[in-house]
């Protein structure tokens, strides 16, 4: 019962933990410029990394994610978005850089984050029966916490995504309004005009 309980605090604390510690960034990456991240991970340790391009120009960035020894892992053009994961084939220093030199002087806003995963440990000699049970709950923290991490993150991107859209909308309807004023004035001016000419003829007939 103790040990069925210490299981259930374990994984309570966990997902507590990663409530606390998932976070996104956003980074403003200039014309002709480039932005770059590092991050340490060990070797078999799984990682992630999402991003999406919230403002400028036609929403697009290039990519690169490198491994030690500049081994390159992943690299693409003009993306708005993506999601990329990979296993680390060897401990080292990890790079993700948003490359903007495309670009001729719209900087462009860029949402992401990084995600790594605890790595993997495993107990010299064969594990017990005990440590089996214990490990496969681990096994499901970790998955467990993956999840939970994928879904706060698409939360947020759904709300930027939300508010880049409300933005949108409210600068369209702004243009609108202001188009119909500026034709309702047009369409004002015109009728006087053609009504002081009217008069204006009607009187050089009359004096004529």
């Amino acid at each position: 019962m103790e040990s069925t309980l210490a299981k259930v605090l374990l994984l309570v604390g966990s997902l507590l933990i990663l409530c606390h510690t998932s976070h996104a960034f956003i980074v403003s990456v200039d014309a002709h410029n480039e932005e770059c991240f590092f991050e340490n991970v060990e070797g078999g340790t799984k990682f992630g990394v999402t991003f999406e391009v919230i403002d400028g120009g036609f929403l697009d960035v290039d990519i690169k994610i490198t491994g030690p020894e500049n081994h390159v892992m992943h690299e693409s053009e003009k993306e708005s978005s993506g999601k990329y994961t990979f296993v680390a084939p060897a401990k080292g220093t990890y790079t993700v850089c948003f490359n903007n030199e495309r670009s001729s002087m719209t900087p462009k806003l860029v949402m992401f984050s990084i995600d790594v995963g605890e790595a993997p440990q495993r107990a010299p000699g064969a594990p017990g029966e005990e440590e089996v049970g214990h490990t496969k709950l681990e096994d499901m923290i970790r998955e467990l916490s993956g999840t939970l991490t994928s879904v706060k993150h698409e939360q947020e991107y759904m709300h930027v995504r939300d508010k880049i859209h409300r933005s949108v909308n409210e600068n369209t309807n702004s243009r609108v309004v202001l188009w119909s004023t500026f034709e309702a004035l047009v369409l004002v001016l015109m009728t006087v005009g053609q009504v002081y000419y009217l008069k204006r003829f009607f009187e050089v007939k009359r004096v004529v």
